[in-house]
């Protein structure tokens, strides 16, 4: 006796990812949305009473990182947009994800000290 096609048939990969690609696609939204808050909060710090050259400079650069973080985070989304199983994440894009949110981390550091 053999069984009937079962959900493996549909997929060549053998997995059907369900709903997965959906959320990992909102949660980059999420943190996007929450790096865009850092930078403006960091751009509020830099500017409150009086504006110096270093608040100037860590803001600029914290809006640079979160711009950098986006363009990744875009590129993501519009992987896990398309109807087929989304590829890993490269290497080097998650390098720079990283990055990108630890430079910013440490900017903010700077800026609320």
């Amino acid at each position: 006796m053999t069984a009937g096609p079962g959900p493996d048939a549909e997929d060549p990969a053998g997995r059907d990812p369900g709903l997965q690609p959906e959320r990992t696609r909102l949660a980059w939204r999420r943190t996007t949305l929450s790096g865009a808050v850092v930078a403006v909060l960091g751009v509020r710090t830099a500017l409150r009473g009086g504006a110096s050259a270093t608040g100037v400079l860590m803001c600029a650069l914290c809006c640079g990182l979160w711009l950098g973080f986006l363009g990744v985070a875009h590129h993501r989304i519009r992987a896990l947009s398309t109807g087929t199983p989304p590829p890993a994440l490269a290497p080097r894009h998650a390098t720079t994800a990283v990055l990108c949110a630890v430079a910013t981390a440490a900017c903010a550091a700077v800026l609320v000290v």
